[in-house]
């Protein structure tokens, strides 16, 4: 007797793209996850989860098998312009934990809840039979003659910190924040020119930064650092509509990871576009909710990465609470679609 579960194809296995297969399959979806890639693996991440990431992992049944994984609880937050500070208390703790960690942690439970894993590269071409969410990442390319931008990671041991802080100088930034197991994630944004005045290595980089080198002083790195770039910030709310494929995660948008808003956006579009997909939403209306989610995360980082290119950031920053910012960066959790359970 044939099969009258909806099809749910999902290309990529990180974050978004496990995300929607969960969701897909609590609704009851057959679900195929296409993943080119040997799953887990490091990758260039701030690892910093907004608090809002709870509701999205509960919904996802999946917030004691996260909790269980030992992330770090992150209270505080510190905005470091030069020698000025700005320090806050979060209005409720966030989380830290690897992309390594979570990535597996997502992929293998939607693969043990019956999502079908095939490891190959994705043709291309949409199956007529199944809806597919696409959650392949960024694909833009930096533009001739502009100032390209490449990310850098390394996690290090040493003391550790319950707060996020975020080094900003010469047109670049680091974020320092503790994952599981007492690792000190540092990951940031450098443009070319600063990165080829270095040598391209990012151990003479963040020595341009004196908190960010002084913090680091007594911590040891534990592995080599990796870079990805060049990095292309966009918005692609359009240009799906004809296609039916839902996509999500980075293949939807990619916006300043400074944020800290990056996974938290992942899960977000994953679980909006996994629901969609299962319940044949039209891919408008699913954009349509995507963009009203995103919209104040793009556009804050967009005003913010124009300050601080300008070097105007820690003059406009210095009077708004730093709470305040935090809250403005986040997406907006409340457009759920009136099927969600």
């Amino acid at each position: 007797m044939p099969s009258t579960a909806p099809e749910v194809q999902v290309v990529g296995g990180g974050l978004a793209g496990s995300a929607a297969a969960l969701r897909a399959l609590k609704h009851g979806a057959s679900v195929t996850i296409i993943e080119k890639s040997r799953l887990p693996r490091h990758k260039v991440c701030g690892e910093f989860l907004s608090p809002e990431i709870g509701e999205i992992l509960t919904r996802l049944d999946c917030m004691d098998g996260f909790l269980a994984l030992g992330p770090a609880t992150i209270r505080r937050m510190t905005l470091h312009f030069g020698p000025r500070e700005k320090r806050s208390v979060l209005m409720e703790p966030a989380f830290g934990l690897s992309r390594y960690a979570f990535d597996r942690f997502l992929f293998d439970t939607a693969a043990a809840r019956s999502a079908r894993t095939i490891r190959e590269t994705w043709t291309g071409q949409a199956d007529p039979n199944a809806n597919v969410v696409l959650a392949t990442g960024r694909k833009a390319v930096a533009p001739p003659g502009s100032e390209r931008l490449f990310g850098f990671k390394a996690h290090f041991t040493g003391p550790v910190d319950d707060a996020v802080e975020l080094f900003f100088f010469e047109g670049c930034y680091a974020g320092v924040s503790q994952v599981e197991q007492g690792i000190t994630n540092i990951a940031g944004l450098a443009p070319e020119r600063m990165l080829r005045a270095c040598g391209f290595d990012p151990e003479e980089l963040v020595k341009r930064s004196a908190p960010l080198s002084e913090r680091l002083r007594p911590m040891t790195r534990t592995m080599d650092w990796l870079t990805v770039g060049p990095l292309v910030f966009s918005r692609s709310f359009r240009g799906w509509d004809a296609t039916g494929i839902y996509p999500a995660g980075d293949a939807l948008g990619f916006t300043d990871p400074f944020t800290g808003s990056g996974m938290l956006s992942a899960l977000l579009t994953g679980f909006m576009a996994g629901e969609a997909a299962a319940l044949g939403v039209p891919v408008p209306s699913y954009l349509r909710d995507c963009r009203r989610a995103l919209a104040r995360p793009f556009q804050i980082s967009a005003i913010f990465r124009a300050l601080l290119e300008n070097g105007l950031a820690p003059w406009l920053a210095a009077p708004v609470p730093a709470r305040w910012l935090m809250k403005w960066t986040r997406p907006r959790l409340n457009l759920f679609g009136p099927c969600s359970v």
